[in-house]
């Protein structure tokens, strides 16, 4: 999928992989990453690429509902919240990652709800890029 018009563009720099920093060139972004124990690593006090991947789709889920919402003149239910889960596994060529997206939007019943996530789900720029390429589970709670 071409995209029509960019928006927006952002970069950050690597250094040293999973053990190294993370920074972006206007310094918005300056993390320390560190391996989790659970993947090799010394489970340093730094971020991974799973938090921030976790962090980046709920941040960007959310905010596509409330754009769904609003092109319907609706307003997102103070109190809106999505919780981005991301897991790491092997498969035969190397690893892959799974997401699930806990959602909660109270004062909306369940069947609305569930209905704003999937227009969100159709929105969103991070669904786009995951869709048929890994599992994404939406859950209301």
């Amino acid at each position: 999928m071409a995209i029509e018009k960019i928006l927006y563009r952002t970069e950050v720099t690597v250094a040293a992989g999973r053990e190294g920093r993370a920074e972006s060139p206007d310094g918005a972004l300056k993390v320390q990453l560190s391996n989790p124990r659970e993947l090799g690593g010394d489970g340093g006090p730094g971020t991974n690429p799973e938090q921030l991947f976790a962090a980046g789709y709920a941040a960007c889920f959310l905010s596509s509902l409330r754009f769904a919402m609003a092109r319907q003149k609706r307003t997102l239910p103070a109190g809106a919240s999505a919780t981005g889960i991301v897991g790491i596994g092997t498969i035969a060529s190397g690893f892959a990652i799974e997401v699930e997206l806990r959602v909660s939007l109270p004062g909306l019943p369940d069947d609305e709800a569930r209905d704003w996530m999937a227009q969100a789900h159709i929105i969103c720029p991070y669904s786009h890029a995951t869709r048929g390429n890994i599992d994404v589970r939406l859950l209301l709670v």
